[in-house]
């Protein structure tokens, strides 16, 4: 091999587990101790002001400008102690991770000039600043008009990096608008607590609020540092754009659950320990299908916490990845042949008076209310499956979908057979509702009181599938802001169930009894949500076609994908909910696709590179060697039988020629496209052009090069291999 390669993987190979030390004491001993949460608000607030701001985080009280500088003073003393020296506004930008800008405590004791003190007021606490201009916007703002504002998120404890003070805020214009994933993630999150508690009304009128809770299961892949410096795909793009398939990958399906090697499990210790400081309560960690892929998993958590929580926890991961000599990839593909990595989500509704909504009970009533929570999330779905789907959609995760046990591009319901059996036996049911003296509901289905909390088998295929006492929305990217889909699913769901209330309460304002109301609205709502209910393989054919038989959104093309988000079903209920309007819908759009074609462009960009300046070179390099062989054959022997002993050669030199003219074509129409398609002014119009004149030049070139690699002699292939990526650890 290679010099390069050699010493790569020399170095890769000779690396050892680091030994990692425990903080002291147990796990609850240091959990949270990085959070200013409510046992460090209880120290370093007064008794009076503690009250007052746990009064306005339960309760929603009033927010005033002396409960926030009481609080500045309190949180400034546990930063220093803590050893902060600056403090930040943590805000979630339209661009997948997050930003922050860093400004020290100190100010002028007095005039400018004189000795300095460490200052922090609630006026700094609670607003500041921000270029708008600068982060995507969707032209929403220009340079000329760049002022936005972040505002603290009282719901989101602060928390300390390193010697940062980090304070979770929204991001949102001058004009208002929003420019992030957390302000709409919290109208979303106040509209369906606000719906939800209407509909349980009707089942429990003590209830006061509804939670919309996540789980998210993180998956990832950890190569080698030395490795992946020696792949610029991998250092530019997150994923291998060349590579042929290693002859062991995961057929033997041996890596699933297996012991985890010894590197590995010291990144993932030193990883939990420092998770939990953050009050990240990491439960789960384990081998992934693929080699060299693993997964993560917390305890779920309220919506808005656990994406900040994911937030956080995918910054630890590349900080303490390094400690270790591994580069976390977080790309949903970053090899061909291989599973790619999801970002799982969990998601479920719970009343405060701790009654899970997704959960069957034990008495029909309670099965009615599980019902009818089941069947309107089931609408919602169906109603704004292509939302949904837009909601996850990148270029990345594109690569991902419906590959490998991922989920398909097409968004299906999997509820298993005994639900599934439930709700068709209540879809036909022709007798009247009888109500007993107690006033208890008789649904005439026998074993609806039994459906158990793990009635439901998996199905690795389906996108959004029911798992017991949550659904799991497992069509989301590892690399995104879960944020972003959790926006989507939960706007959905209050639309839904606002609409489900209504509708209820006018057949009760013309006479019918409550549970008959109920009943007769989840009846007709069953039928219609039908065409959303799948439970076999979402890989045939047959599903395809059977599902754009059911009017299921089966768009592939992620550019056009995204205009689910500015349809007119998607606006009116947007806005109905109060979560975003069509500016901020059409601004989304525009960021889409701008960050498609940057991905896109780059991803060309590198190819071309990689290709025209290693592959080709070496390529000719060993063709070369082959002519220089068969020439000094043919001085050697006489014509015919240098022409038996250069035969295999000659075959080779001509498989060569083929490749790298292929190759070479390929790149320069590639190049071609690009260049049109940058000519287009449009944004939505040129993402089109990339998806469909840019990216289908990717696999011609791939497949060529990877033939190459099976051809060029090993000694000259320039980048590491699949076998040598996957396989050290």
């Amino acid at each position: 091999m290679s010099n390069l390669r050699f010493k790569v993987l020399q170095e890769a190979f000779a690396k050892k587990a680091v030994a990692v030390q425990p903080p002291a004491g147990m796990v609850s001993d240091y959990y949270g101790n990085h959070v200013f949460g409510r046992k460090q608000m209880a120290r370093y607030l007064s008794a009076e002001t503690y009250r007052a701001f746990c009064n306005v985080l339960d309760n929603g009280a009033p927010f005033n400008r002396e409960i926030a500088n009481n609080v500045a003073v309190g949180m400034k003393n546990w930063a220093l102690d803590m050893g902060a020296t600056h403090y930040t506004h943590w805000f979630q930008p339209l661009t997948e991770g997050t930003a922050e800008k860093h400004d020290a405590f100190i100010e002028y004791a007095g005039q400018p000039g004189s000795d300095v003190i460490e200052e922090f007021s609630g006026k700094l606490l609670a607003q500041q600043e921000a270029d708008g201009s600068s982060f995507p916007n969707g032209g929403i703002r220009n340079t000329f008009e760049a002022r936005g504002y972040t505002a603290w998120d009282t719901s989101s404890p602060a928390f300390m990096v390193d010697d940062t003070l980090c304070i979770p805020t929204v991001f949102v214009s001058y004009t208002g608008e929003a420019l992030d994933y957390k302000t709409p993630l919290l109208k979303a999150l106040h509209a369906v607590d606000c719906a939800a508690t209407d509909v349980c009304h009707l089942f429990d009128p003590a209830v006061r609020k509804v939670y919309s809770y996540l789980g998210w299961e993180q998956e990832y892949f950890l190569v080698d540092e030395s490795i992946y410096s020696a792949r610029p795909d991998l250092l530019l793009t997150g994923r291998t754009l060349l590579g042929h398939e290693s002859a062991k990958n995961q057929q033997l399906e041996d890596h699933y659950f297996g012991a985890i090697p010894a590197r590995v499990q010291s990144f993932m210790k030193e990883l939990e320990f420092e998770a939990y400081k953050y009050a990240i309560p990491c439960k789960t960690r384990h081998n992934e299908v693929a080699p060299n892929q693993f997964e993560l998993a917390p305890i779920y958590n309220e919506t808005n916490l656990a994406v900040d929580q994911n937030l956080i926890l995918m910054s630890l991961m590349h900080k303490v990845a390094s400690r270790h000599g591994f580069k976390v990839l977080l790309h949903e593909k970053p090899f061909a042949g291989v599973n790619g990595s999801g970002k799982h989500c969990n998601w479920s509704l719970g009343t405060d008076t701790g009654v899970g909504l997704l959960t069957p009970g034990k008495t029909p009533e309670e099965n009615l209310r599980f019902v009818t929570f089941l069947v309107n999330v089931m609408m919602a779905v169906k109603k704004h499956n292509a939302l949904l789907k837009a909601s996850i959609m990148t270029a990345t995760n594109a690569h991902r979908l419906g590959a490998q046990e991922a989920p398909p591009s097409i968004i299906s319901v999997f509820l298993g057979s005994q639900l599934s059996a439930v709700l068709d036996q209540l879809e036909i049911a022709d007798k009247e509702i009888v109500l007993d003296e107690k006033r208890r509901m008789q649904l005439g289905v026998a074993h609806i009181p039994e459906v158990l909390v793990d009635n439901t088998d998996r199905n690795r295929t389906s996108p959004f599938a029911f798992t017991g006492n949550r659904f799991e929305f497992r069509a989301v990217g590892s690399s995104a802001n879960c944020g972003c889909a959790m926006i989507a699913l939960n706007t959905a769901v209050a639309s839904q169930l606002r609409e489900f209330r209504q509708e209820v309460d006018t057949r009760m304002a013309a006479g019918e009894q409550k549970e008959h109301a109920i009943f007769e609205v989840l009846r007709e709502y069953i039928r219609e949500s039908k065409a959303i209910r799948f439970d076999g393989n979402g890989y045939s054919d047959e599903w395809r076609q059977e599902a754009q038989r059911r009017g299921l959104d089966c768009e592939s093309s992620v550019p056009l994908i995204y205009d689910a988000y500015t349809s007119p079903s998607s606006v009116q209920m947007f806005e109905a909910t109060g979560v975003m309007n069509r500016t901020e819908l059409a601004a989304r759009n525009e960021v889409k696709w701008d960050t498609y074609i940057k991905k896109v462009q780059i991803e060309a960009r590198v190819l071309g590179d990689i290709v025209l300046n290693h592959i080709i070179p070496v390529a000719t390099r060993y063709q070369s060697t082959l002519l220089d062989n068969v020439y000094k054959m043919r001085q050697v022997y006489d014509i015919d039988k240098a022409r038996t002993l250069s035969a295999h050669d000659d075959s080779l030199i001509e498989e060569l020629s083929t490749h790298i003219a292929s190759i070479k074509q390929n790149v320069d129409n590639m190049v071609e496209a690009r260049k049109q398609a940058n000519h287009i002014a449009n944004e939505r119009e040129r993402a089109i052009a990339y998806h469909d004149t840019v990216l289908p030049y990717f696999d011609p070139i791939r497949y060529h090069v990877d033939k190459l690699e099976l051809i060029v002699d090993d000694e000259l292939w320039p980048l590491p291999k699949y076998r040598e990526i996957l396989f050290s650890h």
